[in-house]
């Protein structure tokens, strides 16, 4: 079946549409991505009205209509730039305009005399560039997490900025060389490639938005809402990973924390200065116990680390820097009230004391008590099979 070069531009009008629509709509649902979703509906909308102004661009007089057809498109390419930056943080306000105007001044320097020359060839490698500039910011490694789409939606926009360096750099030659078939037969497969691509990109860049909040969504499920730590729901699914990866080979020790006398601190100075010195101990556990640890909290004033690569012996000069940062730690409760607090800590080694999880964290819980009995402010390590102890 033939399709003709007008139902093409039809239909990428026509897609472009739905997904600006989509789009749009979906912005309801993803308030901390409105701002992003609006732009990329513009986005869409204006490369519609711009290929919609290009089926009609020789009947406006002079260089005029293929002009502002070209710029209105491209300028839907910028948009898209910005919106797919955006997602990252970033802008590209400068480089737009940059690229927008030197198209502007190509147009009015180049049309009146290569009318055809700057439509068919030299206008395409704007939206390359854009294109181009579009997947390297969807692959840009900034330490975020990265979702799938992100790869399918950066090599949309790859492929899509290849048409168009080609359409600028490789076509004249096989135009020079085949006539205006090549050139017809090119239109043909880059309005083909763009129907495609009006239609991949939007209902990619939407997926990936939607796994992004599913991704943010299920972060806020597994975190501590007070101090930013994991929950106890967290830890055990990861706490088991860490088990599994580690193995036989590899030491595995858990610390289990209880904040001493935490009771009367809240009765004394009230739930927001508790509140405060739980966040102090989580800030004080969280980097005195090393990037790798599983650290989460459990109940009121429980908190627990699984610590990978680290024996009994490790761990426990791990727990003694813990204890003494804190006892050191001067929290500022409610009406700047200084407050000081301590922290008990049981110590249990995977494999010598709990061949499970849930019994390694039992037996970091007994060595805990001990340490409570014995004045707290400190750790105690589990007993061995052989009732070994050791402060």
């Amino acid at each position: 079946m033939h399709v003709d070069l007008i139902t093409l531009y039809l239909l990428a009008i026509g897609t472009l549409l739905a997904s600006s629509a989509m789009t749009l709509w979906e912005h309801r649902a993803h308030s901390k991505r409105s701002t992003e979703l609006k732009i990329l509906a513009a986005a869409y909308a204006t490369l519609a009205i711009g290929c919609a102004a290009a089926l009609y661009r020789h009947g406006v007089p002079g260089v005029i209509g293929s002009a502002l057809s070209n710029l209105v498109i491209f300028t839907g390419y910028l948009l898209i730039l910005h919106g797919v930056a955006s997602l990252n943080g970033r802008r590209y306000g400068v480089a737009s305009l940059g690229l927008f105007a030197v198209n502007a001044l190509a147009w009015v320097i180049a049309g009146t005399r290569w009318q055809e020359t700057m439509w068919a060839y030299a206008s395409a490698l704007p939206i390359a560039i854009a294109s181009g500039m579009t997947a390297y910011e969807l692959l840009r490694n900034d330490g975020r997490k990265r979702f799938q789409p992100q790869y399918i939606a950066a090599m949309v926009a790859g492929v899509h900025a290849v048409f168009y360096a080609f359409r600028a750099f490789i076509l004249p030659w096989l135009a020079l060389r085949y006539g205006k078939d090549a050139l017809m037969a090119s239109s043909v497969v880059t309005m083909y490639e763009g129907v495609l691509y009006s239609v991949v990109l939007p209902m990619t860049l939407l997926k990936l938005v939607r796994e992004e909040a599913h991704g943010q969504l299920l972060r806020e499920s597994q975190t501590d809402y007070l101090t930013g730590l994991g929950n106890r729901r967290w830890f055990f699914e990861e706490g088991a990973r860490v088990i599994d990866d580690a193995g036989a080979s590899r030491p595995v020790s858990l610390l289990a924390f209880d904040l001493d006398h935490f009771k009367t601190i809240n009765d004394q100075y009230g739930h927001e200065t508790g509140d405060a010195v739980l966040r102090s101990f989580a800030d004080v556990v969280r980097s005195g116990v090393g990037s790798d640890a599983i650290v989460a909290r459990i109940g009121g004033e429980e908190f627990v680390a699984l610590l990978p690569d680290h024996d009994s012996g490790d761990a426990h000069v791990v727990g003694e820097a813990v204890v003494r940062r804190f006892a050191e730690t001067i929290t500022q409760g409610a009406n700047r009230v200084g407050v000081r607090a301590t922290v008990s800590i049981g110590l249990a080694q995977f494999g010598r004391d709990a061949s499970t999880l849930g019994d390694l964290l039992s037996a970091a819980d007994q060595a805990l008590y001990g340490a409570k009995a014995r004045g707290g402010n400190r750790v105690e390590l589990a007993q061995t099979d052989a009732g070994s102890s050791a402060a």
